[in-house]
């Protein structure tokens, strides 16, 4: 069976620093520039209380719910995974792992953008600070145990805020039932 597009030449239509737009035959999408990845980190502390972040964001134009998660191989190549998603949690959160283990790839949008997220669990966390990300991220940090999230995201949802579709993890079992 012959693939459309699959060996046509891929072109780079517009590189910025952290993403480039490409056609490919027909299609045309977005991919991380420079071999950046992403870390998508599950941290759920000692009281049950899985960690989330607010954050506004331009391409939305209003502030988004997300699991916390960062950027892999922006500032260091071949970065580990999970020293990356250490680091980002920590900074965004003010919640330091003791381990992280990784739950494997997965594409969020896959029809436009080629890029990946590594899914990452963050064990025996410890409270180092308030979090908040680097200057300029405004970012909150929601503590919210995980019998009460589904009812959070419809609180966000209902007030506006956009919500992140990885957000379904744990939202899957509450959209079935």
């Amino acid at each position: 069976m012959s693939l459309p597009d699959a060996d046509a030449p891929v072109e780079t239509v517009w590189q910025g620093k952290f993403i480039t737009a490409k056609k490919q035959g027909r299609w045309e999408y977005v991919a991380r520039a420079r071999g950046i990845r992403a870390a998508v980190i599950v941290a759920i502390d000692a009281a049950g209380q899985l960690i989330l972040v607010e954050q506004y964001r331009v391409p939305l134009g209003r502030a988004c719910l997300e699991l916390p998660a960062g950027l892999v191989g922006d500032e260091t190549d071949d970065e580990p995974v999970e020293i990356a998603a250490a680091r980002e949690l920590e900074e965004e959160t003010g919640y330091r792992p003791g381990r992280v283990e990784s739950l494997g790839e997965y594409f969020s949008s896959p029809g436009m953008v080629s890029e990946s997220f590594t899914l990452v669990r963050a064990h025996d966390l410890v409270r180092t600070g308030e979090g908040g990300g680097v200057e300029g991220e405004g970012i909150t940090v929601h503590r919210v145990k995980l019998a009460q999230v589904p009812d959070f995201v419809a609180d966000c949802r209902a007030r506006g805020m956009a919500i992140d579709v990885k957000l379904l993890l744990v939202l899957g079992q509450s959209l079935l039932a």
